[in-house]
């Protein structure tokens, strides 16, 4: 490819508890992706310098002067911090030097992005990850004027919609309902200080490690129907819907749309779980709610980011082609 010099690009930058994609894009659609293992170790800018590299990679591989890109949309894993007038991040399941971080090679408590971040791009919007997918699902997918995108994966997260209006909160953390409390009994420890929240319980780092065992194998014994695996399983679905069904109540939600690992892979088992939970209750609240996956499916966040800045005349064409669906996607080593 011999990019046009004066052809508009820009890039999405989505930062993962277990994994980092770099993606450009033009108004034809995402040209390359590239994804790599999210670091764990050194400074505390390490992660957003990482991505800056890994966005490099790209319009290295597209043949593309790394500095026509001066747009980028991030969709990042959180919370959100406030400092010196710009935007870090405090994400439970990378920052070592909180709670439950032993298994964390790092001392990390707070990590920089915006300051990072602006020494390169002019145009930057950072969101949660939740609420970028959010903003994708709004844009290119089927996400009605009332409704939440959440994610289960490395950690559990969620975007919130309401009367078209996405929710940002006073420092972009509106959704962060995995740290809701749910058990007053549970000794499940989060990432986040608290015993008992959603993410402690059912998070993909948390479960799997409170549980000593990986979370895969004990889904893979949950649908061969080992009664341990399978009882862990519908218990965490139970907190799951739990938690859906207060956000429903709480905010008369028409749609819930969810993403991440640990869904995308067990959808077919958890879905009936999770569906049970929600239909049992207040049927005046619950009643014609729906539950579904990803309109995007894997590539919701990257397309959350890039909704974020692309340029408006951009929008109709990527909805009427959905370029993504053929996008390019290539995973990188560790570094």
């Amino acid at each position: 490819m011999i990019p046009d010099s004066h052809q508009t690009y820009a890039g999405a930058l989505d930062i993962g508890g277990t994994k980092m994609a770099a993606c450009i894009a033009d108004a034809s659609g995402p040209l390359l992706r590239l994804t790599e293992p999210t670091l764990r170790f050194g400074t505390p800018d390490t992660i957003v310098r990482q991505g800056v590299r890994l966005l490099d990679a790209c319009c290295r591989q597209l043949q593309l002067d790394p500095s026509i890109v001066q747009s980028i949309g991030v969709s990042s894993c959180g919370p959100f911090e406030l400092r010196d007038g710009a935007l870090g991040f405090v994400p439970p399941n990378l920052c070592g030097g909180l709670p439950n971080g032993d298994d964390l090679p790092n001392d990390w408590i707070f990590l920089p992005l915006e300051s990072v971040l602006r020494e390169r791009f002019d145009t930057l919007r950072i969101a949660n990850d939740c609420v970028a997918a959010l903003h994708g699902e709004r844009a290119f997918g089927s996400a009605p004027a009332n409704s939440v995108y959440v994610t289960w994966s490395t950690g559990i997260g969620f975007g919130l919609c309401v009367d078209g209006h996405i929710l940002n909160g006073k420092a972009g953390n509106a959704g962060h309902a995995g740290h809701m409390l749910l058990s007053e009994n549970s000794d499940a420890l989060c990432g986040c200080g608290n015993r008992g929240d959603l993410e402690g319980m059912i998070g993909g780092r948390n479960f799997g490690k409170h549980l000593n065992k990986p979370l895969a194998h004990i889904f893979d014994d949950a649908r061969r129907g080992e009664p341990e695996a399978l009882a862990l399983v519908q218990q965490a679905a139970s907190w799951f819907g739990r938690a859906l069904y207060n956000l429903t109540a709480i905010l008369d939600t028409q749609a819930i749309f969810v993403g991440g690992s640990v869904w995308r892979h067990n959808e077919s088992l958890l879905a009936p779980l999770v569906r049970h939970e929600i239909d049992s209750r207040f049927p005046a609240l619950t009643h014609g709610v729906t539950v579904q996956g990803a309109t995007l499916g894997e590539l919701v966040t990257d397309i959350g980011a890039f909704a974020l800045v692309m340029p408006q005349d951009w929008m109709t064409g990527w909805r009427a082609r959905r370029p993504w669906e053929t996008l390019a996607s290539v995973q990188l080593g560790g570094t």
